[in-house]
């Protein structure tokens, strides 16, 4: 085994997995990323540099085809360097995203892996840094093409969706 490092961009477009409590309008909402200060600094990972972008801060229930078509460039400039990439998106419309990613760009040169959260990086019972983790994991060993990494199982895109009912993610036939 190398001990070479590796890099490895996380590209980041809001979602419950970084909603911040504003106390002062008293609700969740996406500003800024907090995945860098909050997870990846505490991590252990002496065989990876990870480089965070911020695509966008917004709730995927508020996404539409441009804000697709901004974070498929933005996979499209950063795949360019050869290195995996993770794509942080909120649950209820990851599967568009990494769907249309998928149908755009299917000829992709890197392991490209959508993760979210179901509750906010903040709350105690938070999903959100073992997904971050598993996404991490996942863009190391995985082969180019598209994917999605949640409570410890891994998807191919576009075989999956959210089950809000279950609370988690699941597969489909296509």
């Amino acid at each position: 085994m190398s001990n070479e490092i590796l890099p490895l961009f996380v590209l980041t477009t809001g979602g419950t997995i970084e909603k911040i409590y504003d106390e002062f309008e008293g609700s969740l909402q996406n500003k800024d990323t907090i995945v860098k200060n909050k997870i990846l600094q505490k991590l252990r990972l002496p065989y990876t540099e990870i480089q965070v972008k911020q695509i966008m801060a917004k709730d995927s229930l508020y996404m539409d085809d441009k804000d697709r078509e901004s974070i498929l460039e933005s996979i499209k400039t950063y795949s360019r360097f050869g290195n995996p990439i993770v794509v942080l998106h909120g649950t209820d419309t990851m599967d568009l995203t990494a769907k249309h990613c998928y149908e755009k760009f299917p000829e992709i040169s890197v392991p490209v892996v959508f993760t979210g959260a179901m509750k906010p990086l903040g709350f105690d019972d938070s999903d959100a840094a073992q997904n971050v983790i598993e996404a991490i994991f996942a863009a190391r060993i995985m082969s180019p093409g598209y994917y999605a990494t949640f409570h410890g199982k891994l998807y191919h895109v576009p075989k999956f969706r959210k089950n809000k009912l279950a609370g988690t993610l699941e597969e489909i036939d296509l």
